[in-house]
């Protein structure tokens, strides 16, 4: 199973600067320079989206399921294929042996034969496209819940992602905060405090084509 690496939304900081006024502020005016943030005092740290998301175990199970999902629906397609050319052939073997009736007969039961697979096969793309668009759902509301706990706990102010050609060019090594997300992510997934989305109602299986 391919494209499993889609990357997080990046998160920018925006500095605000407030211009100091040159005349005095008119009496009776309070300032609300008190009352703004000092972009030096946020306490910030960041992850490296990709590690976290294919370092969590819920994801390594799950992409694990989707891969042998598609394995399945592969060899399933593979087989009804080579079933299908080989009814192609014997056709064509025997084709003048039949009347003109029983050759367009059989043309036309041939030709939604193949509408069928093709069917068949865009059908199990869908399934697990859907599937896979789940996943990363899924995965990026744990991670978010996750990191709101961390944060709190850890008295943050803002967690940034980190991924190459993001928002952030820079950040200093002290404030990756990724290793300690996997470990945490895991444990609490593990002892089951960080649940997993409630599941969808069971797809049905794709549809197979007519005989």
């Amino acid at each position: 199973m391919r494209n499993l690496t889609r990357i997080i939304s990046t998160l920018v900081v925006l500095g605000w600067i407030g211009g100091a006024c040159n005349s005095p502020a008119p009496e009776g005016e309070v300032s609300n320079i008190a009352d703004e943030v000092n972009i030096a005092d946020l306490k910030v740290a960041y992850i490296v989206t990709d590690s976290v998301i294919n370092n969590f175990e819920f994801f390594k199970e799950k992409s694990a399921e989707i891969a042998e999902k598609g394995k399945k629906y592969e060899g399933e397609l593979t087989n009804r294929a080579r079933g299908f050319e080989q009814e192609v052939q014997n056709f064509q073997n025997s084709a003048s042996s039949m009347t003109m009736n029983q050759a367009r007969a059989k043309e036309e039961e041939l030709v939604t034969k193949e509408r069928n697979l093709v069917a068949y096969r865009e059908n199990i793309m869908q399934e697990l496209s859907a599937d896979e668009t789940k996943l990363y759902n899924d995965v990026y509301d744990m991670i978010q819940e996750y990191l709101n706990e961390y944060a709190a706990e850890n008295d943050l102010e803002m967690i940034l992602s980190y991924t190459r050609g993001g928002g952030v060019w820079y950040a200093n090594k002290t404030l990756d905060i990724t290793d300690s997300v996997i470990m945490g992510i895991n444990e609490d997934y593990k002892e089951g405090e960080t649940e997993e989305p409630a599941a969808a109602p069971a797809a049905e299986e794709p549809a197979e084509e007519e005989e």
